[in-house]
């Protein structure tokens, strides 16, 4: 069959997740926004022709390319854990195409103290409805820690925002274009530290109940608290890394541009050059972030509780981290 299409794993990634690379060309797969486009009609066939497969019934001419479309389709919408369908600018293929705008409103020049509070309350907003759709939903949690979470970010990134733009203002030892550049680069710090209380806060719950691991098979050996510690430690590094390029590349280019006076003599062309290097910038550190840590991630069953080291042999368990 296809060259470029490796025989077909059910439930398995293409791309070797060992690697940095394997896991970004993953990735990039995940967040394919051409994925929003596919109709329910689309979903249907995909799942169908998938559990054909499963159960040994698939069309004698199928091929790897039809079958590793298919489990792509299923799980850029499919919850692995829940089974059910993530909301369209939930899905981390949405993140880019409905979470750019609120990083071009968040690094828009001179705004108020107003814009500053609801340009960051939106963005906690979208990534908290993010999180808790990709989370590790193998155990239920109550609603009230997605509350707890979206709350404290939403908090911490408006008092950081809003604290470092008034210390900004303040200042009297910088010249105003030094002023200008900082006070682009405050949403940096704001969403990074919120991003990562957000995870921590809003699947808090995840490190008191644990969360499956899984043996090669694919069995639940247990729940474990030391899986959810390591899994909500490795997405945290992940949010907290996100938003570095995503918020300073495109301040420095802006700022670059407007040097050269190239901004000042053309205006109206600030809006549309800033969200396009900010949808760019978004769209090339996403799939980098998230690829820092494989979804389906190891750990040896010596490191686990003792109950889960005496339930299975195998010496490595497996566990979905979330994105």
């Amino acid at each position: 069959m296809e060259g470029q299409y490796p025989p077909f794993q059910l439930n398995k990634p293409r791309f070797d997740q060992t690697s940095f690379n394997g896991r970004l060309r993953h990735f990039l797969d995940v967040i394919d926004p051409r994925t929003l486009l596919t109709t329910s009609k689309q979903l249907e066939d995909a799942i169908s022709l998938l559990d054909k497969y499963k159960h040994g019934n698939a069309p004698a001419n199928t091929t790897y390319k039809q079958l590793w479309e298919a489990q792509k389709i299923k799980q850029a919408i499919i919850h692995p854990d829940t089974g059910e369908k993530i909301i369209m600018p939930f899905r981390m293929s949405g993140f880019v195409p409905f979470g750019s705008f609120i990083v071009v409103g968040m690094l828009l020049p001179n705004s108020s103290m107003r814009q500053v509070i609801f340009w960051q309350w939106l963005n906690q907003s979208h990534n908290a409805c993010v999180n808790f759709s990709n989370r590790n939903a193998s155990k239920p949690a109550p609603f009230k820690r997605f509350i707890l979470g979206y709350v404290g970010a939403v908090t911490t990134a408006v008092s950081i925002a809003v604290g470092l733009n008034i210390l900004i203002k303040r200042a009297n030892s910088f010249s105003l274009t030094t002023k200008l550049l900082i006070q682009r680069l405050v949403p940096f710090p704001a969403t990074a530290t919120a991003s990562t209380c957000n995870v921590l806060l809003m699947r808090n719950n995840e490190l008191s109940e644990g969360i499956e691991v899984l043996d090669k098979q694919g069995n639940v050996v247990g729940t474990s608290q030391v899986a959810a510690k390591k899994a909500l430690k490795e997405t945290a590094v992940t949010r907290m890394f996100l938003p570095a390029p995503i918020l300073l590349v495109p301040p420095m280019v802006m700022s670059f541009l407007e040097k050269r006076r190239f901004l000042i003599r053309n205006p109206r062309l600030h809006l549309p050059i800033n969200s396009v290097v900010c949808t760019l910038a978004f769209g090339l550190a996403l799939p980098v972030a998230i690829a820092l840590f494989p979804q389906i991630s190891e750990v040896k069953r010596e490191h686990l509780e003792p109950d889960l080291q005496l339930a299975t042999r195998d010496p490595v368990l497996y566990y979905n981290k979330g994105l």
